[in-house]
Formats: structure tokens, C-alpha cells, sequence
């Protein structure tokens, strides 16, 4: 077993996967159901689908992926040929997140194989029903001594980061990130950091406002809103307010009936902390929309929330869940004040059929990446990178960059020996002008 230098040895362990995967495909929606009452739908479409393809991808592309890549060299080292060389890291540790509990457990397992690492998977302990399953599938497809599956809480999390590893890949939140990498510190251990914040969306006055109450509904209910990308609060224009807001309740009906609660198309609250969590949200607000909630069934309906105090707890902290506040704005200056009042988001949304805006909107404010006239589809596009910026996250994945970001990328100039031109070396007497017009031309 050699999967750090034997290419066909990564891609044989990747195709084993790829069946296992698709041979458990029913047991892993049935999981992801048991553990939060996931749809099918969202099952297949975000989480087992999101993986094959990812695998399909990788195993497709791995031989040229690891194959040196050859690059221009510098006239300085005329004559040369120049590489850039991927090797694996070594170690690599991969802490997964519940919300997406299978996508987001073995995305970056994948990437990290195909690099040649050997890979710890620490899956999330709230969704057990899918981290059980995950375990069993990972057993089946590797030898322990490449990947290996280790579960459990807090305690466990903690005892994997005082160990030493070549590099960390985790998501989750903002909070556990800092912990995560106080930890690499230690070590000087590289890290991606998946992570989060409070993403706005902005419906300015010339936007198709039925179509983007659509696709703002979809985008901020899947899963509940349990989505790091899901739109966290909605600026419209003044004018546009009541309008928009009748066409989302529109929508929210037009998906999930009347008894939301006893739609199959709608997720539940991960766990008791969390529903509490969103449930104090909601209370001290002005509900437009929704708001009921059942603790015994971890629900909350799809809720929108009108014109929340910057300063209040659900406009303090990321939501991840289903609650929409909906903010009004006149001016650009209002945009302003109330985007600029919290960390860069990993994603940002604008709605507008006006160019310049848009263009004005991505231009003024960082973020990990969005969309105009939609919401979360960026994530789908495997060539786009993915990945937040200051507290939103370190580092980007997806596709290619992934196999990349599990690659330490070696250099390596190799010199002919044919000329060797005498100027670089001592003694400098007289060279330095000549040399100084060298550098100048090239």
C-alpha cells in the first residue's frame, strides 16, 4: 500500500469508494432523514449526488492532476526546464460539520486521497445516524492505515487537535474555527477554515421581485436555512417592501403547503440547543410570517421577521436556520451603514436588473463569493472556488482547487549543463552594470 507515490493505488481506493457509495445511496438519505428529517430531495440533490459527482470528477482527472506541471522558465536560469511538483501534506485531518453532514464530510476526504495524504475524518456526533454510515463506508473502502473514521464529541475534537498534523480542514463555526486554528498554530499547521457569517441579500428598485422572492425562498429553506451560504437578512428598497413581502409568503406556500409542518419537502432543527437558540431569536421580534415552532418535533416554521434592531440578538449573530429578517433601505448610504456593521460574509447576494449596481455592490464589499439574481447556485460549479475571506473563512476548495489545496506545491529548476554563463559569479568586478541592464530588458 503506497498511496502516497502509487497514483493507481488512490485511484483504485476512489472507485471502491464511488461504488460503495452509490451501492448505500438509500441508507444514506434514509440517515440523513433519521438524523433531521432531510427530504430526499435535498438529500440526493446536496449531499449524495454532490459527492458521486465530486468522485467522478476526481477519478477522471487524477492522472493529470498529479502529473508535474511544466511552466516557463526565467531567462535568468537560460538554459532550464522548470516544474512545479504536488506531493501530499502527510496527515490530514478533516472535522465535518452537521449541516450537510455527508457532502461536507467526504468532498474534502476525496481530495485529500487523490492528493496522496493519509486522512482522520472526524464527523459530526449530531448527526449520528449518517456519521455511523459514513464509518461503514469509509471501512469498506480503505485500509484503516490510509483513512480512518473516528467519532465522538467535544472531548474527542479536542484530543485529535493537540496532535500533530500536516494539514487541518475543517467546518464549521466562526467560533470553533478560532479554536482550530489556535491549535495549527502551535505547529504551524495549514489550514482551510469553512466558516460562516451573516450574508445579505439587496432588492433594489429594478429587480424581478416574484422571481426573487422564488429563489430567495428556496435558497434561505433548504434545509431549514441550516445553509453557511443560506441569505441571513434581506435589504430592500423602501418602496418595494410590502410588495415583496406578499410574494414571498406567496412562495412559502406555493413549496411547503399551508401545513408546513407536515410537508415532506422541509427539514428540521438539528437538535434542542439549536431550536432554543433560533426560538429566542424570534420571540422578542415582529413576525410577519411564521414563527410557530414545536419543540417535541425540533420544528420552526419558515419565518420572516420585520425590521429588526441592528443590535438585537437575531441581526448579532449568524442565524443558520429558518428565520428572514427583512430590512428596508432608501439610499446606498443605508446599504452602507448596515453591511459594513459586521464581518466580510462568505456569501452575498444582490437581486437587480440595473448592471452598474451590481457591478457597484461586488466591487465595494468583500466576501467569499455569491450571486446576481439568485442565491447558493455558485456552490454547484466545481471550476468556481468556494471558500469565505477574514472571519467567513482561509482558503477555497471545489474540483480541481481541492486536489491543489491537499498538495504542497514543490518547485524544482532543473539546469542544463551545456552553458553556464560566467556572469553570476564572484568576482562581481565589472559586472554590475551589465548585469544591471540584464535585469532591466527582461
Amino acid at each position: 500500500m503506497d498511496y502516497k507515490n502509487d497514483i493507481k493505488y488512490r485511484k483504485e481506493t476512489l472507485k471502491k469508494l464511488l461504488f460503495n457509495i452509490q451501492k448505500s445511496e438509500d441508507l444514506i438519505v434514509k440517515a440523513l432523514y433519521d438524523d433531521f428529517k432531510k427530504p430526499e430531495f435535498e438529500a440526493v440533490l446536496t449531499e449524495t449526488n454532490y459527492v458521486i459527482s465530486e468522485l467522478k470528477t476526481t477519478i477522471k482527472n487524477i492522472n493529470t492532476w498529479t502529473k508535474p506541471q511544466r511552466v516557463f522558465p526565467s531567462l535568468l536560469n537560460f538554459p532550464s526546464t522548470d516544474y512545479i511538483y504536488k506531493e501530499p501534506y502527510g496527515d490530514v485531518l478533516v472535522i465535518a460539520p452537521w449541516n450537510y453532514p455527508f457532502q461536507l464530510a467526504l468532498c474534502p476526504l476525496i481530495s485529500a486521497v487523490a492528493a496522496g495524504n493519509r486522512v482522520v475524518l472526524k464527523p459530526s456526533e449530531l448527526t449520528p445516524h449518517t456519521s455511523a454510515i459514513i464509518a461503514k463506508i469509509i471501512e469498506k473502502s480503505f485500509h484503516i492505515n490510509h483513512v480512518e473514521v473516528v467519532q465522538g464529541g467535544v472531548e474527542i475534537s479536542e484530543k485529535l487537535l493537540a496532535k500533530r498534523w500536516d494539514y487541518i480542514f475543517f467546518t464549521g463555526s466562526v467560533t470553533v474555527g478560532k479554536i482550530v486554528a489556535k491549535a495549527a498554530a502551535e505547529h504551524l499547521t495549514p489550514v482551510t477554515l469553512e466558516l460562516g457569517g451573516k450574508n445579505p441579500c439587496v432588492i433594489d428598485e429594478t429587480a424581478n421581485l416574484r422571481l426573487a422572492a422564488k429563489r430567495i425562498i428556496w435558497g434561505k429553506f433548504i434545509n431549514a436555512g441550516q445553509t453557511c451560504i443560506a441569505p441571513d437578512y434581506i435589504l430592500v428598497q423602501k418602496n418595494m417592501k410590502i410588495n415583496f413581502i406578499t410574494y414571498l409568503i406567496e412562495e412559502i406556500i406555493l413549496a411547503y403547503g399551508k401545513k408546513i409542518q407536515d410537508s415532506p419537502d422541509y427539514a428540521r432543527i438539528i437538535n434542542a440547543k439549536n431550536w432554543v437558540r433560533l426560538t429566542d431569536m424570534i420571540s422578542p421580534e415582529k413576525v410577519f410570517f411564521g414563527g410557530e415552532s414545536d419543540a417535541a418535533d425540533l420544528y420552526i416554521a419558515p419565518t420572516l421577521v420585520d425590521e429588526p434592531e441592528l443590535n438585537s440578538k437575531i441581526m448579532s449573530e449568524e442565524i443558520f436556520g429558518p428565520v428572514l429578517p427583512i430590512l428596508s433601505y432608501d439610499s446606498e448610504e443605508d446599504i452602507d451603514r448596515i453591511i459594513s456593521k459586521y464581518e466580510k460574509p462568505l456569501a452575498f447576494y444582490i437581486f437587480s436588473e440595473n448592471d452598474s449596481f451590481s457591478q457597484k455592490m461586488i466591487s465595494r464589499y468583500s466576501f467569499g463569493g455569491g450571486c446576481i439574481n439568485d442565491t447558493v447556485i455558485h456552490f454547484s460549479n466545481k471550476r468556481l472556488p468556494f471558500g469565505g475571506v477574514g472571519y467567513s473563512g482561509i482558503g477555497a476548495y471545489h474540483g480541481k482547487l481541492s486536489f491543489d489545496i491537499f498538495s504542497h506545491h514543490k518547485s524544482i529548476v532543473k539546469k542544463a549543463n551545456w552553458l553556464d554563463l560566467p556572469m553570476r559569479y564572484a568576482p562581481y568586478k565589472d559586472k554590475l552594470k551589465n548585469i544591471r541592464k540584464l535585469l532591466d530588458w527582461i
